[in-house]
């Protein structure tokens, strides 16, 4: 048996920007995982998760175009990462061979309703990470994450991969993304294995790995109301919507301001960081008044408030619209306070802390 685990993650700052190329975020990797259990199969294969019900996925292969053929077609990140793992197992002629996936999470509650911690990001890595271990591909880390976007793409095309990255290469990081318009593209000419190795299309994008805060302390809160990162994001991405924007390029040079700083408070213990995130926040907030998309819901404006009043900074976490909401406060401060009003507001605090950095990092 294979088992292979990736971690949550939650945005810090950068959200909504960092889906143009090259724009950067802050990102932080999040002790709360997808596993993936991997044996191997014979004559199909099956894929178990809550997400499908009681019964398994069944799949094969089609003989004569070695396509990967299911009984139903949920094309989600799951399939979408085994059908690209297979195009790359194709093309460096290994032969194919059947297995099963079981698939764990702990990235929702007790009802299923998920906490906004990037599940499809991490089951993407592993189950990227489970059939590289099984084929013997002996990818890279940078490699495994570039096969989770492009696996992901498919599915959701204006998918930045910072979630992926943060899912990838754990801790705290500063990501920027890659043009993947360009990379479907080049797949579809090209395949996997080149679109891998090519350079011009991954330019501008990389992660770079950022210092542990220690000097800050981390709070997570949830709303209980799941959002759809992917429609959010598409509103703010239309033609309509950009032309309200006062203007976006503003937004945009707004949004690398905060990362830029938070980067330098990052390299500097954490010094300046809870201000640089009341600056983010309130970026998001013109945001969401020029495009007329609420990014903060009643209940989030609520966690930010109540937060501030205490001396710490807060703003929502990713595209906003619920999920969650994050505070960046000095070591010192008592939270206690913050926790007590957050419960009285059916905000629900997150126990996590992050994921240990994993691996080198570099640009792409």
């Amino acid at each position: 048996m294979i088992v292979q685990r990736a971690p949550g993650k939650l945005y810090i700052a950068g959200e909504y920007a960092v889906v143009d190329p090259g724009q950067p975020a802050v990102i932080v990797a999040v002790d709360r995982y997808i596993t993936v259990q991997l044996t191997e199969g014979s004559e199909v294969g099956r894929v178990r998760s809550s997400a499908y019900g009681r019964s398994p996925l069944v799949w094969v292969r089609d003989d004569a175009s070695d396509r990967i053929v299911l009984e139903h077609q949920p094309y989600d990140y799951v399939f979408a990462a085994i059908t690209a793992v297979e195009q790359l197992r194709s093309e460096l002629g290994l032969a194919p061979r059947y297995y099963d996936l079981d698939i764990g999470s702990e990235l929702d509650d007790v009802s299923g309703r998920k906490f906004g911690l990037g599940s499809s990001a991490a089951v993407t890595v592993a189950v990227v990470a489970a059939l590289d271990e099984f084929y013997g591909l002996d990818l890279t880390r940078t490699e495994r994450f570039k096969l989770a976007l492009l696996s992901t793409i498919e599915v959701a095309p204006t998918a930045s991969g910072g979630d992926l990255a943060a899912s990838t290469f754990g801790g705290w990081i500063r990501y920027a993304s890659p043009d993947r318009g360009a990379l479907r593209v080049h797949r579809s000419v090209h395949g996997v294995a080149a679109t891998l190795a090519a350079t011009g299309e991954w330019a501008g994008s990389g992660v770079q790995r950022l210092p542990n805060p220690d000097a800050l302390q981390l709070l997570v809160g949830w709303t209980g109301s799941p959002a759809s990162t992917e429609r959010l994001v598409e509103q703010v991405r239309t033609t309509d919507a950009r032309k309200k924007l006062q203007p976006y390029p503003a937004f945009i040079d707004d949004s690398r301001a905060c990362v830029d700083a938070l980067v330098t408070a990052f390299e500097h213990q954490g010094t300046g960081a809870p201000e640089v995130i009341g600056r983010a926040r309130r970026v998001l907030q013109r945001l969401s008044a020029s495009s007329g998309i609420t990014i903060e819901t009643p209940q989030l404006q609520a966690l930010c408030d109540i937060s501030e009043r205490y001396g710490a900074s807060a703003k929502p976490s990713g595209a906003g619209g619920g999920d969650c909401g994050i505070v960046l406060a000095g070591a010192d401060l008592a939270t206690d306070p913050i926790l007590r009003e957050w419960e009285a507001n059916d905000i629900r605090r997150l126990s996590l802390a992050p994921h240990p950095a994993s691996g080198g990092v570099s640009d792409f």
